[in-house]
């Protein structure tokens, strides 16, 4: 993995491929690159792919001042600038969305689009939020176990058992509070995502891949908004968890590369 500096801390990041715009796989709080590394290894064949592991996490630097969300838009602007990349196509995993707005509005035409993977887009279910104050206190634990549950959605994936067992359940308390902290800041500064994306002059193309909920709910509401903003785009993976890139790699992967404006050649999952 390649390195840079954001703000005196080392961030790395893998990068593949070739063709831009570069595609930026941001994991979600509490993970790693490793989340990717399906799709990395698929959308490589074609595009340039950056996979980066945020401050704290994965193989960067876990600095010991405390951080939240706007650090980690720190982190890929230096991954960003460091890559020499001038089109990137932000890749957002769940809460990492919050991000990709931020490089949106910050670097205007240079992100040309957003895709954003099973992420609560419309206001946050009051049992989420109580399970984001949950794992801010001593029964993180049990928080972050009922979370796991709501990811499995009632399956068993071997890939996503490992996932969990060797790179999520690492975190240790403070991770997992600053994470839910951080999260629960975000929607309350800025309302609920789909809101937050309307804001952006000029909009961006957007595409929402997504499994979970299997709510018809989730699905109407995208569906006024997407009305009313022909930008935004959404499409529901028959993936039974919240991971579609272990269960359907080579479809999310096609999608990802369709919708960034190439192709990408299918591997055997």
């Amino acid at each position: 993995m390649r390195s840079t500096s954001a703000s005196g801390v080392t961030i790395r990041y893998d990068d593949r491929g070739g063709d831009e715009p570069a595609l930026l796989l941001m994991p979600d709080w509490c993970a790693d690159h490793s989340v990717y590394a399906g799709l990395t290894s698929r959308l490589a064949e074609k595009n340039r792919v950056l996979a980066l592991d945020w401050r704290g996490h994965g193989e960067s630097q876990h600095p010991e001042d405390d951080f939240d969300c706007h650090d980690l838009v720190q982190d890929a602007l230096a991954v960003i600038e460091a890559s020499g990349s001038q089109g990137i196509v932000p890749v957002a995993q769940a809460h990492a969305g919050w991000v990709a707005v931020e490089l949106r509005r910050r670097l205007g035409e240079r992100v040309p689009k957003l895709i954003l993977l099973d992420w609560i887009v419309g206001n946050p279910p009051p049992d989420f939020l109580e399970l984001l104050k949950t794992m801010q206190t001593n029964q993180w634990r049990d928080g972050r176990d009922r979370l796991f549950e709501v990811w499995r959605a009632g399956a068993r994936n071997e890939e996503l058992e490992r996932y969990l067992d060797e790179v999520v359940s690492t975190f240790d308390r403070a991770m997992w509070a600053r994470a839910a902290r951080a999260i629960e800041e975000a929607y309350l500064e800025c309302g609920n995502p789909l809101v937050e994306l309307s804001r952006l002059d000029p909009p961006s193309p957007v595409l929402h891949l997504y499994s979970q909920p299997n709510d018809p709910a989730f699905d109407d509401m995208q569906t006024v908004f997407a009305l009313k903003h022909p930008w935004y785009r959404f499409q529901r993976l028959d993936a039974q968890t919240h991971f579609g890139m272990f269960e359907l790699p080579d479809q999310m992967a096609a999608l990802i590369a369709e919708f960034a404006g190439t192709e990408a050649r299918g591997k055997a999952a």
